[in-house]
């Protein structure tokens, strides 16, 4: 969707002139190409949008939440056969 700047809105196409300009200020709003499967880049989401997929890891966080969900699981394992 169309964003502008100087109103602070998203616009539909529907929504603006014909021309492209913001139907509130007439600023010229960039046109974005529509979002489909093959421009659609889901690494590039999942890193934030900033483009550095390289860096997008697991947080540490998650995995201490893992260890101790399969030591749990483990000891509830145990428990069953003593």
């Amino acid at each position: 969707m169309p964003w502008c700047e100087d109103c602070a809105k998203y616009y539909t196409p529907s929504a603006m002139h014909e021309d492209g300009t913001c139907p509130s200020c007439g600023r010229e709003l960039a046109a974005q190409q529509p979002i489909t499967a093959k421009n659609l880049n889901v690494r590039q989401l999942a890193a934030g949008g900033r483009g550095d997929e390289e860096d997008a890891k697991t947080p540490w966080h998650f995995k201490v939440l893992m260890v101790l969900l399969a030591l749990y699981l483990g000891y509830r394992v145990v428990q069953l056969f003593i």
